[in-house]
């Protein structure tokens, strides 16, 4: 529940960060949802609970983030490719969720419409289900004008897949018989996020120290975050130390 003060220390503390130099892209391992439902205080509660928590704290994270002036763009890894070997309730639920919300959110009013912010689909949209896919690229086309700034929702993505496939492309877009040599701009512009800036800070939550597969080629000068907080735990509190170890 929100107290009287707290939307005033939030312009407090927002307005603290904006004095230092503020990173451009922010990406995020959103990790800790079934964790956190299965220690939910005073019992566990579904999994599906927990991913809806996930959720509405990544709406909370983003508004905090696009009230920074400067940062641009904002890329969470929702789903990995991987993750399509859990549980199939599990993952039909993840889906719906997605399906559901992500329309919901670009929805005139909504949280997208009014910051003017893009959203883009990366990963593997072949191994969506037609309904998931047509939702998302629903959303794409809904938000395509928004100009303010970029939300990347990583779904069927895995950064070795992404890899692999901008090597494919450059081979594939050589016109001589012998090939030439690839560049690190060749391999840059095959990209799924391309369009994306370098990740600044990369924030992991849920006291996991690794990198899963996740935003390797765009993290290579990236200051790397681990915290304790569960994904649907995050929020104003831990992103500001993020934000100023990052400005010192």
């Amino acid at each position: 529940m929100l107290t009287p003060f707290q939307p005033i220390v939030e312009r407090i503390l927002l307005a603290l960060l904006s004095i230092g130099p503020i990173p451009q892209h922010i990406g995020i391992i959103m990790d800790g949802n079934r964790r956190y439902a299965r220690n939910f205080p005073g019992g566990p509660i579904p999994v599906s609970q927990g991913h809806l928590s996930g959720f509405n704290a990544l709406k909370s994270v983003l508004e905090a983030c696009l009230k920074l002036r400067g940062m641009t763009t904002v890329t969470v890894y929702a789903f990995a490719i991987n993750n399509f070997g859990r549980d199939r309730d599990e993952v039909a639920a993840i889906m719906d969720l997605a399906k559901r919300n992500l329309v919901q959110l670009a929805a005139h009013g909504e949280l997208l419409a009014r910051h003017s912010v893009r959203l883009r689909m990366i990963g593997r949209k072949e191994l969506l289900s037609d309904d998931v896919l047509a939702a998302l690229e629903k959303v794409e086309r809904m938000t395509e004008g928004n100009r303010s700034a970029t939300l990347n929702i990583c779904i069927a993505y895995a950064s070795s897949d992404e890899m692999a496939n901008a090597v494919e492309k450059c081979i594939q877009s050589s016109t001589s018989p012998l090939g030439k040599e690839i560049t690190v701009q060749d391999l840059d512009a095959q990209m799924m996020l391309h369009h994306s800036p370098p990740c600044d800070i990369l924030v992991r939550t849920s006291d996991v120290h690794r990198l899963s597969d996740f935003m390797l080629w765009q993290c290579t000068h990236a200051q790397l975050q681990f915290t304790k907080r569960y994904w649907p735990l995050f929020g104003l509190r831990e992103l500001v130390p993020i934000v100023l170890d990052y400005q010192r």
